[in-house]
């Protein structure tokens, strides 16, 4: 098989969707999971104003407020959760997307002073952090307190992973990748638009550049920047279409450089790591 096909294999990709028939799947699959283990109440996600968190969040409300119905149990939740580093460049976009999903319950834990004093920890004991570490440390802050307030609150933490992030392995490992369920996983950037436009989501959440926002030294770098290849040319690739020979080959050399973030931690039975 070739690796594009693998790879398409392996994300569960569809060149084609049907927007409202994967808005049902998405959260027939969140309410499953929930019904299936009865001591979790909530669904728990970071919002930061983007087109996948506000996506899964709007997925998580449905599914919860559906749930409330059919159950007749109020205890179920779906808790938003703002994270900001000091004050966020884009915030009005937060504030947006909430008032789209209209979530239950929102909190907002600044993550500034956690992540200066870890910071600062790390400097007394010799180690000095360089700015892209230090954005790892901010993402893997942000689940840390995810995953803090699902355990006092019988929980879940939710994940945004989507197909063109995974297959280029866009995601800070044990920060954004660390969660607990993905309900978007299959979903291409272009989908995920097509489901936000099927759901009312405003334009601009979903229409904005994409940026992970985790380096100081440079503030809301765009992803396709930072990925050396646009999301148009990863969701062209990932539907099994011809793409540029270049792109393809850095979206085929991202999946393999980063395959160890899409497994478990490496044992002695693993040998994908020597390919």
């Amino acid at each position: 098989m070739a690796l594009q096909q693998e790879i398409i294999s392996a994300l569960g990709v569809k060149p084609t969707i049907d927007a409202q028939e994967e808005i049902r799947r998405s959260v027939d699959f969140l309410k499953s999971y929930l019904t299936t283990h009865p001591f979790l109440r909530t669904l728990v996600l970071g919002i930061s104003g983007g087109q996948d968190s506000t996506l899964t969040g709007k997925l998580c409300q449905l599914a919860i407020a559906e749930l409330r119905d059919e159950t007749g149990e109020a205890e179920y939740q779906f808790i938003a959760v703002r994270l900001p580093y000091g004050v966020q460049a884009d915030e009005q976009d937060c504030q947006d997307a909430i008032a789209f999903i209209q979530p239950d319950r929102v909190l907002t834990v600044n993550i500034k002073a956690a992540v200066l004093a870890s910071e600062q920890a790390l400097s007394a004991a010799g180690i000095t952090l360089s700015d892209f570490v230090r954005g790892n440390e901010k993402a893997r802050e942000r689940m840390k307190t995810q995953y803090s307030i699902a355990g006092m609150t019988r929980g879940v933490v939710v994940g945004t992973d989507h197909a063109a992030e995974a297959v280029t392995g866009f995601f800070t490992k044990y920060g954004d990748g660390g969660t607990d369920i993905n309900p978007i996983f299959r979903l291409h950037k272009g989908q995920g638009k097509q489901l936000l436009k099927q759901l009312g989501c405003p334009e601009h959440l979903y229409l904005k550049h994409p940026t992970a926002d985790l380096e100081d030294d440079r503030p809301g770098l765009q992803d396709e920047v930072a990925l050396g290849v646009t999301y148009a040319q990863i969701d062209d690739y990932l539907e099994g279409k011809t793409v540029q020979a270049e792109a393809a080959q850095k979206i085929e050399n991202w999946y393999l450089k980063t395959e160890h973030k899409r497994r478990t931690p490496i044992t002695v039975f693993d040998d994908f790591w020597k390919k």
